[in-house]
């Protein structure tokens, strides 16, 4: 399948193509949740590992670390005793929202259509002879 691009576009096809990264960044599962859980405004970071139920402190700091990187989140500490910090998506953060909500909600709605197949497959591949090594 060949596409026609303008010289020096970006291909996230091609190897070395700096979208590539790109796409790791927003392919991530949490970086999907986090920019449903910002979308409203400024959140605390206690308050997002509420609510992202299983991250842990390290994935959740790493995240939104990528994220700050990547221009997509913006973080703001208050000079108050403890410090207090804040996050939020940036303008480009915010250019994801639609994306990202149009994920989450695709896969809540077809995870039993995901889990069927699965076990499906999973029955199937069981019960499939399997190849005898040599010893």
């Amino acid at each position: 399948m060949s596409r026609l691009l303008p010289r020096g576009a970006a291909d996230a096809y091609l190897r070395d193509c700096a979208s590539r990264k790109v796409l790791d960044s927003i392919a991530n599962k949490w970086t999907c949740l986090l920019v449903d859980a910002l979308r409203d405004g400024p959140v605390r970071f206690g308050a997002l590992r509420r609510r992202l139920d299983g991250i842990t402190q390290k994935s959740l700091t790493q995240t939104l670390r990528a994220m700050e990187r990547d221009g997509m989140v913006v973080r703001t500490m208050y000079p108050t005793i403890p410090p207090r910090v804040e996050y939020e998506l940036s303008d480009l953060g915010h250019s994801l929202v639609v994306l990202m909500e149009g994920i989450r909600v695709w896969s809540e709605t077809h995870v039993g259509e995901i889990e069927a197949a699965r076990a499906a497959f999973d029955s199937r591949a069981a019960e499939e002879p399997q190849p005898v090594r040599p010893g």
